[in-house]
């Protein structure tokens, strides 16, 4: 499904990535776990292509998109959701979700074609109950777990078959971690493919596979099934 192989990042001069190999199949929940500063933000973002300058082969569904921009990965089917949410704050929860569903009619879509966008939302937020009760609320005024939970919510109205997750559950309350963990196990279990980033433990227990990615570089020892 998705397959990176020898891929380098720099900021400026200074490298960031260093000749980062890793896959992604059909369905499969695959973890990268490592410090901060490791370069896992650095990886996610450049193979959504919003990252620094990175050279190397991405492949998705067998084609080369290194070349292409950001939006045209997202049209094929990749979603990320970024640490930093990116959430229109003066927009309301509703609004947040409707803008993103405009962007979802594209061949690599994993929803539903015959779907409305009320079907789709509507489907989305019975993932999330805790959304249902805020519709109109702004997203500024939501708690940062509230707000990670719309930044998903959000990035799934575009139908994406991977999820690339900078710390789902980074600094979000206890319960909110819970309901973000088991959103994200029925995404899996409904044919959702994911690449997180993540330090808490909270779902490699749960991956296929768990990389280990330390200044930059995939530590081929660290390599294995959770």
């Amino acid at each position: 499904m998705l397959a990176v192989e020898g891929l380098n990042a720099w900021y400026g001069q200074a490298q960031a990535l260093f000749d980062v190999h890793l896959a992604v199949g059909e369905g499969e929940l695959v973890v990268i776990q490592g410090l901060n500063g490791a370069g896992k933000s650095t990886l996610l973002q450049s193979l959504i292509g919003i990252g620094p300058r990175a050279q190397g082969r991405i492949a998705w569904q067998g084609q080369p998109i290194e070349g292409w921009p950001a939006h045209r990965r997202a049209r094929a089917g990749l979603g990320f959701v970024a640490e930093d949410r990116r959430l229109f704050t003066a927009l309301s929860v509703k609004e947040n979700l409707w803008i993103a569903a405009n962007g979802l009619s594209h061949p690599g879509a994993h929803a539903s074609q015959q779907e409305t966008p009320a079907q789709r939302c509507d489907r989305i937020l019975s993932l999330f109950p805790q959304l249902k009760a805020m519709l109109q609320r702004p997203a500024a005024q939501m708690s940062g777990g509230e707000q990670q939970m719309l930044a998903l919510a959000r990035t799934l109205m575009t139908g994406p078959r991977l999820l690339l997750l900078d710390e789902p559950c980074e600094g979000i309350a206890p319960v909110l971690v819970a309901a973000m963990r088991d959103a994200l196990l029925q995404l899996g279990r409904e044919g959702v493919a994911m690449l997180v980033a993540e330090q808490n433990n909270i779902l490699s227990h749960h991956a296929q596979r768990v990389l280990v990615l330390s200044s930059g570089r995939v530590d081929t020892a660290g390599i294995g099934p959770a």
